[in-house]
């Protein structure tokens, strides 16, 4: 089984990888510390599963699984992120992740989510589940994050983080002005006019 981690914490990837390695699978473990060095490695390799984090340095790891399943629409991907589920793992997963876990789940959750997905099957933990039966009932509000598409979503998260306009454009390679008016919508969205609304909103809902 060849699996491709991707977390930009050294010292979480080797942890990862013991845990993987006393699964009793054969692996052969690929490692990248951000969204770019995965892209290379996801593109030139073949995985069987891609562990990925959403908070890296330079992609976002929801960006970057969009990415993985546009080269490869059958990747096995799964998040294993420090973000809590209720805000993170349903968008994940429509955006085509097998499954989504937190940082903190025990060893033996991360070694049965691992083995259902490499047996093709995705792993939905009941936390997650509970969510897609809320989503059912149109009698709930929706949070304000929640109106945001992935794109608004991921600019809110680094202008929340303090991320100039500017450094959000090369690292999304969009222009200054497409920020601009993507944070235009965001702030209407969200009925917010200053940064630091997004800021303290994102801190209180645990989103950064």
């Amino acid at each position: 089984m060849n699996i491709l981690i991707i977390d930009d914490h050294i010292i979480f990837r080797e942890g990862l990888r013991l845990i993987l390695k006393t699964s009793g699978v054969i692996m052969n473990i690929v490692e990248a510390g951000n969204g770019n060095e995965a892209l290379k490695k996801f593109i030139k390799g073949k995985y069987d599963l891609v562990i990925l984090d959403i908070s890296l340095p330079d992609i976002s790891g929801l960006e970057l699984l969009k990415q993985f399943r546009r080269t490869d629409d059958k990747a096995r991907i799964l998040i294993l992120s420090m973000h809590p589920e209720e805000h993170f793992a349903l968008r994940s997963i429509k955006s085509g992740a097998y499954g989504y876990l937190t940082k903190d789940a025990s060893v033996e959750e991360i070694l049965k989510s691992v083995n259902r997905i490499l047996s093709g099957k995705k792993y939905i933990s009941e936390k997650i589940a509970e969510q897609i039966a809320l989503k059912i009932d149109f009698e709930r509000m929706p949070m304000l994050h929640e109106l945001l598409s992935d794109r608004e979503f991921e600019i809110m998260l680094y202008i929340a983080k303090g991320t100039s306009l500017n450094d959000i454009s090369q690292k999304l390679f969009i222009s200054d002005k497409t920020v601009g008016t993507y944070r235009s919508r965001i702030m209407d969205k969200m009925n917010m006019q200053r940064n630091a609304e997004l800021t303290l909103y994102c801190v209180k809902n645990e989103l950064i």
